[in-house]
C-alpha cells in the first residue's frame, strides 16, 4: 500500500471514532437536559411549597421528584456507559471531573430533599442548593461543547449550552417570584437577583441566535407568544418596582409559576429539537467519513494508483490560494470537488484532507471563542470572589457594573481583571 495513503486511512479512522464519541456525547447532553428540566421544575415546586407553608404543592412536588427519580437513573446509565479506559475524548480530564461533581450532587439529592421536607431551610437557601445541582449537570454539557473537535457539531453543542443555560436562567426566575409571590412580602435583595437574572437571560439567547441553524432559531421565535410575553412583564414590573417589605398578591404565585412554566416548557420543545438536530449530524458526519473510508481503502486495490515518481515536483507548485512567498497554509488548496476517483493522485487526496482540516481549524477557533469568554469571565469572577471575599452572584454584579461604568464589555473587564492577578496580593482568609 502506498505509504501516503496508508497514513490517510488512519487519519479517517481516527476522525469517525472521535465522530461516534461525540454521538455518544450527544446522547448523554440529551439526558442530561431532560434531567435538569426536571430539577427546575422541582426547584420552582420547592419554593412554592417553603413560602406557602400550607401544604398545598407538597402533592405536586412529590410528583415531580418521583418522575426525577427515573430521569436520574438514565442519566447515571448514560454515565456508566462511558468507556474510560478507552476513552480518547477531548478534553476527556476535565469532562470526568465534572460528571465525578456532579454525580457528587446527585447522589446528595436525598438528603437534600429530606431536609427541605422538614421546611428546615428557606427559599433562598433551597434555591441555591438546586442552582450549585444544575450548575453542576450544566458544566458537563460546557465541557462537551469544549470537547467537540467537528465545527458544525461544536456550534450545535455551543447554541445548546447558552440555550440550556438561558432556560436555566429563566427557571431560576421562576423559583425567585414564586417564593416572593407566595411569601406576600416583596424584598430587594430578591428583586435585584430577578433584575440579573433577566439581563443574563438575554445574554444567553443572543449566543444561541449566533450559533443555531436558521431554522431553529425562527423556531423558537415562532414560541413566543405576545400576550404570554405582556403578562410575564407586567408581573415582573410588580415583583421589581415594589418597595422593600411591600404586600405581594399571593393568588399571583400560581400565575406566576404557570406563566413562567409556559416559557420554560416552550424552551425545552427547542432544546428537544436542538438535541436531535445534533444527534442527527452527528449520524450524518459518521455516515459521510465511512463512505471516504471505504473509497480510499478501495484505492488499495486499484492498479492505476501508483505513488509518485521521485522526479513529479507537484508538491511543491503554489496553488491559487496562495498569497504569496511569505503565507503560510497547512497545504496548498484541494482541486475542486471532493468526489474521489480512480486516476487521482496521493497528493490530490492529501492536499484535500490537509485543505478540510484547516477550514475546520478555523471554524473551531471561532466557535470555541463564545467558550473561552466564558472561561475568562468565570476566572476573573473567582479572582473577585477570593480577594473581596464576595459571594459568586456579588462578584457577578461587581463585574458588570464596571463594565457599564467604562463602557466595556464583560469580557475586556475579565481579561483587564486577571491582567492584574499577578501583582495582587495572596487573598487573605
Amino acid at each position: 500500500m502506498p505509504s501516503g495513503l496508508r497514513f490517510l486511512i488512519a487519519a479517517k479512522r481516527c476522525e469517525i471514532t472521535e465522530l461516534q464519541q461525540l454521538a455518544r456525547t450527544s446522547a448523554l447532553v440529551n439526558a442530561v437536559g431532560r434531567l435538569i428540566h426536571g430539577l427546575q421544575r422541582e426547584r420552582g415546586l420547592t419554593n412554592l411549597h417553603l413560602a406557602s407553608g400550607d401544604g398545598h404543592w407538597a402533592p405536586a412536588l412529590a410528583q415531580q421528584i418521583e418522575d426525577n427519580a427515573a430521569l436520574q437513573a438514565a442519566v447515571v446509565t448514560c454515565f456508566e456507559a462511558m468507556d474510560l479506559p478507552a476513552s480518547r475524548l477531548n478534553h476527556g480530564a476535565r469532562l470526568f471531573s465534572r460528571i465525578a461533581y456532579a454525580l457528587q450532587g446527585l447522589d446528595a439529592l436525598p438528603a437534600l430533599r429530606n431536609r427541605l421536607r422538614s421546611e428546615a431551610w428557606s427559599t433562598e437557601r433551597a434555591t441555591a442548593a438546586y442552582v450549585r445541582l444544575v450548575g453542576g449537570l450544566l458544566a458537563v454539557v460546557f465541557e462537551a461543547a469544549d470537547a467537540a473537535s467537528d465545527p458544525g457539531i461544536s456550534r450545535r453543542l455551543v447554541a445548546l449550552f447558552n440555550f440550556m443555560q438561558g432556560k436555566e436562567l429563566t427557571g431560576q426566575e421562576r423559583a425567585t417570584g414564586a417564593a416572593l409571590f407566595a411569601a406576600g412580602q416583596a424584598n430587594a435583595a430578591a428583586q435585584q437577583r430577578l433584575l440579573r437574572l433577566i439581563d443574563s437571560q438575554e445574554r444567553c439567547l443572543q449566543v444561541f441566535q449566533e450559533f443555531a441553524s436558521p431554522a431553529l432559531y425562527q423556531a423558537w421565535l415562532q414560541t413566543q407568544r405576545p400576550e404570554q410575553q405582556a403578562l410575564l412583564e407586567r408581573m415582573r414590573r410588580v415583583l421589581c418596582t415594589a418597595a422593600d417589605g411591600a404586600p405581594l398578591d399571593r393568588q399571583l404565585s400560581q400565575t406566576w409559576f404557570d406563566a413562567n412554566t409556559a416559557v420554560i416548557d416552550a424552551m425545552k420543545s427547542i432544546e428537544d429539537q436542538l438535541a436531535v438536530e445534533l444527534l442527527s449530524l452527528c449520524e450524518s458526519r459518521i455516515e459521510a467519513s465511512a463512505a471516504e473510508l471505504a473509497e480510499f481503502e478501495a484505492l488499495t486495490g486499484e492498479r492505476a494508483l501508483k505513488p509518485q515518481a521521485a522526479a513529479d515536483l507537484s508538491f511543491f507548485e503554489p496553488s491559487p490560494s496562495d498569497a504569496g512567498p511569505d503565507h503560510q497554509t497547512l497545504a496548498p488548496a484541494a482541486p475542486s470537488g471532493f468526489g474521489l476517483q480512480v486516476d487521482r493522485s496521493i497528493l490530490e487526496l492529501v492536499q484535500a484532507q490537509s485543505q478540510r482540516l484547516q477550514a475546520m481549524g478555523h471554524e473551531l477557533d471561532t466557535v470555541r471563542a463564545s467558550l473561552n469568554e466564558r472561561k475568562l469571565i468565570e476566572r476573573a469572577k473567582g479572582l473577585l470572589m477570593a480577594h473581596r471575599h464576595l459571594s459568586e452572584e456579588e462578584a457577578h454584579k461587581t463585574m458588570r457594573q464596571m463594565a457599564m461604568n467604562q463602557n466595556r464589555r464583560l469580557i475586556e473587564v475579565a481579561e483587564a481583571l486577571l491582567a492584574m492577578a499577578e501583582v495582587l496580593p495572596a487573598p487573605t482568609r
